[in-house]
C-alpha cells in the first residue's frame, strides 16, 4: 500500500517500508556519516538540525517563487548562496554545486531561461532530504 507524504510544497509517494528503514539504510540525499560527526552523535542535536532545515527549505523555496516573480535576480542568487550552505551541511554536495552555480549566474543575471529549474531541483531534492533526515533521526 502507498502512503503519501506532504512537504513545503507537492507530496512524496512511497510504500511504507521505505520510510521505516533501519539507521543504517542507504539515503539518497543526505549523508547521514558526515551528520554525525557534525552533531558528535547527540541525538538531541540532529533532532534541532532535522527540524531547521525543514523550517529553512519551506522559507527558501517559498521566496525563491517569489523572487523568481519579480525577476530580482541578484537577491535570487543571495538566496541560493544561504541554500548552498546549508544543503552543505546536510553533505548534500552535488546540490551544493549546482546552488553555486545559480547563485554565479544569478549575480550576473545570465541564463535566467534556468533559474527555474534550478528552482524545482532545489524543491525537490531538498524536500526528500528533509524526508530522509526526519527518517534518520526517527530510526536512531
Amino acid at each position: 500500500m502507498s502512503k503519501k507524504y506532504y512537504f513545503c510544497s507537492g507530496f512524496f509517494e512511497s510504500s511504507s517500508t521505505d520510510l521505516n528503514q533501519s539507521k543504517y539504510m542507504k539515503y539518497q540525499f543526505i549523508n547521514t556519516e558526515y551528520l554525525e560527526t557534525v552533531s558528535g552523535g547527540d541525538k538531541k542535536m540532529l533532532v534541532e538540525l532535522a527540524e531547521m532545515f525543514r523550517n529553512q527549505v519551506s522559507e527558501i523555496v517559498n521566496e525563491m517563487h517569489t523572487l523568481h516573480g519579480r525577476s530580482d535576480f541578484y537577491s535570487l542568487a543571495m538566496l541560493a548562496h544561504k541554500a548552498k550552505s546549508s544543503v552543505a551541511i546536510m553533505g548534500m554536495n552535488n546540490l551544493a554545486t549546482m546552488l553555486k552555480t545559480f547563485e554565479l549566474e544569478g549575480k550576473e543575471g545570465k541564463n535566467s531561461g534556468n533559474y527555474i529549474s534550478y528552482i524545482d531541483r532545489y524543491e525537490r531534492e531538498a524536500n526528500l532530504a528533509v524526508l530522509e533526515f526526519e527518517n534518520y533521526v526517527n530510526n536512531l
